[in-house]
């Protein structure tokens, strides 16, 4: 036994009793609460082993009463069984993944790179890196690794002076200062690290002198870099710009660095190409950027992989620069020619996640169609086909068994997240085994509510697709308090998603029918159903909320009288907007992390893109164009006068995207106006609620709020 394994035995001994692990929580009742969905273990990354005849994975679990959580390593056979928890103390463990054959796991903890045996035993450190490594991946010969690792950054905050270190306060000299829910103070690079046994080390920048950062902020990972099949080469993505070029552009290219020159090839732009200028208080779908000759790959180009045979890199391409919603395609690289091939024209929609198939000449991926997120097929011809189907969404997808088989995970409206070995036959015909129960034992305790499927005319005669989510022991002969349910992005799917906050089935056991539209301005319905919400953001789309809560009323289990409508972010700016022209149809509004006044929000937010590409103009130009003048007249906060209902606004202080002065305004406008309102506001959450006990008050405050209203 080494001294390091040792020693880590001796601490375990002493946290294990602190361990927060898988809860057997007993319910009082078979009705969902803010409890048992905290409860919920919940599956992360996973990998199939070399031999494909085992699966290593990682599964959170949070303790309310700790108000944190812990992040631990499972490893099982690939039919689902002999699962065994590897880690056996209070530290995460993330990351896994199969190294030497097979015969080790290596695996992320305390910010520095471990391996251990399958069986959890041997564990022993390979690296002493005085920054935290935040992501890993070895090269196949497994003679490096790449270690992603935070340098300082002061190209937009001025390093304060050594002999202040206590001052907090930061002299900002250009955009992007700030990204989601962090000052940007330091930036992700990726270094490559030699491997000589049991030590990982040597390790240099591959991006040195670089004030740009691989991977992207702020969610980013190892998924964006990748190494060729020979070891020689490594792709990663990156968005080379600074400041106000940052703040306005989405380009991101894939860059190839050889590890033996140490030179860096842009796969995605000629030799020598420079962006052209352009004006940042515009969109920049009708500039220059975007009416250039050739393909330029412009947008977001992320996720390199290279293909079995060593021929291709394939990534997840976007055409347009400014454009964060953009139609993802997946385009395929030739590394001997440099010709680029998009082989997935035929499926208009989405590719979100995605894997070479063994022989090099088909990939399998992730999109979404008609409101459920399959596995699709597609090969170097572009020839798509349907591997999986039916209402639920794959969240990932990898290769097991040399290909013969796929290893995914997958959700729905009844169930969170849990990994499926799918066999792929005949379109649509996948044989598919269910691999992880990892919260059989909550659902068993729980009613849950079932889904239906309309189909609603819309105001301007087209189909949209609405799911209807019905209580627990539904009785279609009672009348129901009904939600509408609004989507943020604003183009994000309302698919079968789970969510630990914006749940479907806490609501419905709150006793409340869902009504949830997939409105104008969402993928999975074609490009054109997509892009008509840019530039409208109080047109079609609120026409079509309207539509499918107008036609939910005409179900006889729905109170057309106790009708509430609620939204994050895109859907809480749906709501304040609602709030001034929905006659009276509503009784209650909540609005979370919503956009309330678009010429405050157009230069609140960090990404600048997003406002110019969705508002067409900044709000002093003189000239900007009809769309512009339309998006800022009816910003929500000019219809202040107009509201009459009462609303709940909570906001994240931390919220960078959205900034908590939008809710603040809200609020204080409601409260001037003699309107019932409540303000939920947390000082230390972000676009998102992540803390166990602030996830227990939002929902005990969302619930209370609508029961209030809607349930005299």
């Amino acid at each position: 036994m080494t001294i390091v394994a040792a020693a880590l035995m001796a601490c375990s001994s002493m946290n294990a009793q602190n361990m927060i692990g898988k809860n057997n929580i007993q319910l009082q009742s078979d009705t969902m609460t803010p409890e048992a969905l905290w409860a919920m273990g919940r599956i992360g990354g996973s990998a199939a082993s070399p031999d494909g005849k085992r699966i290593a994975y990682q599964v959170s679990y949070y303790s309310v009463a700790q108000n944190k959580s812990h992040t631990v390593l499972y490893v099982m056979n690939a039919d689902g069984k002999s699962q065994k928890q590897l880690t056996t103390d209070s530290k995460n463990e993330t990351d896994a993944a199969w190294i030497e054959k097979g015969q080790k796991i290596a695996f992320l903890r305390e910010g520095q790179l471990w391996k251990m045996n399958p069986d959890g035993s041997g564990r022993q450190k390979l690296t002493n890196s005085e920054t935290d490594i935040e992501g890993f991946r070895f090269s196949p010969d497994e003679k490096h690794v790449v270690l992603i690792k935070s340098i300082p950054y002061h190209g937009t905050i001025k390093e304060n002076p050594s002999d202040l270190p206590l001052a907090s306060g930061r002299i900002i000299t250009d955009m992007n200062y700030r990204h989601w829910d962090h000052y940007v103070e330091t930036i992700a690079h990726p270094f490559l690290a030699e491997v000589n046994g049991n030590n990982v080390g040597n390790d240099i920048d591959i991006m040195k002198g670089e004030p740009y950062e691989s991977p992207l902020a702020p969610f980013g990972g190892i998924e964006q870099i990748a190494w060729s099949t020979d070891s020689k080469s490594i792709a990663y993505t990156s968005r080379k710009k600074e400041g106000v070029e940052y703040a306005i552009s989405t380009d991101a290219d894939i860059y190839l660095y050889n590890i033996e020159s140490r030179e860096t090839k842009n796969l995605c732009k000629p030799e020598g190409y420079k962006s052209p200028k352009v004006d940042p208080t515009k969109t920049l779908a009708t500039q220059v950027v975007n009416k250039q000759n050739g393909d330029l790959n412009v947008g977001y180009d992320v996720n390199p992989r290279f293909s079995p045979d060593g021929q291709y890199v394939a990534w997840m391409s976007m055409k347009r620069d400014g454009y964060e919603s953009d139609r993802n395609r997946l385009c395929v690289y030739n590394l001997k020619t440099g010709a680029k091939n998009y082989v997935t024209e035929q499926f208009d929609s989405n590719v979100d996640d995605y894997t070479w198939a063994s022989n090099s000449k088909e990939l399998y991926f992730l999109g979404v169609w008609h409101a459920t997120e399959m596995i699709w097929k597609t090969n170097l011809k572009g020839e798509v086909t349907q591997v999986t189907d039916g209402w639920f969404d794959y969240g990932s997808v990898q290769l097991l068994n040399d290909g013969k088989q796929l290893l995914a995970s997958r959700h729905s409206h009844q169930s969170a997240d849990e990994l499926y070995l799918i066999k792929p036959g005949k379109e649509k015909q996948a044989k598919v085994q269910q691999l992880t129960f990892e919260n059989k034992h909550i659902y068993d305790q729980l009613a849950l509510g079932k889904t239906q499927q309309r189909w609603v005319k819309t105001t301007d005669g087209k189909d949209m697709l609405v799911w209807i989510i019905l209580p627990p022991h539904f009785d279609a002969n009672k009348k129901y308090p009904t939600l509408l349910f609004c989507e943020g992005g604003p183009q994000s799917p309302v698919s079968q998603f789970w969510s630990y906050r914006w749940n479907f089935q806490i609501m419905a056991a709150n006793g409340y029918v869902v009504v949830a539209p997939n409105r104008r301005g969402l993928p999975g319905f074609g490009s054109e159903w997509n892009e008509e919400v840019s530039g409208d953001w109080t047109g079609q789309c609120m026409n079509d909320y309207l539509s499918a809560i107008d036609d939910a009323c005409t179900l006889p289990f729905v109170d057309k009288d106790r009708l509430g409508c609620v939204g994050a972010s895109f859907g809480g700016f749906s709501v304040y907007y609602l709030a001034g022209h929905h006659d009276k149809r509503f009784k209650a509004f909540i609005a979370h992390d919503g956009a309330f006044n678009l010429e405050s929000m157009y230069t609140d937010t960090e990404e600048a893109w997003f406002s110019n590409w969705e508002y067409d103009d900044a709000y002093w130009n003189k000239d900007m164009t009809d769309r512009a003048k339309r998006t800022y007249a009816n910003s929500p906060h000019k219809f202040v006068d107009k509201w009459d209902t009462p609303i709940l606004c909570i906001h994240g202080e931390k919220d960078y995207r959205i900034n908590a002065n939008q809710g603040f305004g809200a609020f204080n406008a409601a409260r001037m106006r003699g309107i019932p309102a409540e303000l939920l506001l947390f000082p230390d959450e972000n676009h998102w609620v992540l803390k166990p006990q602030n996830g227990v008050q939002w929902q005990r405050t969302f619930f209370s709020w609508l029961d209030k209203w809607l349930k005299k």
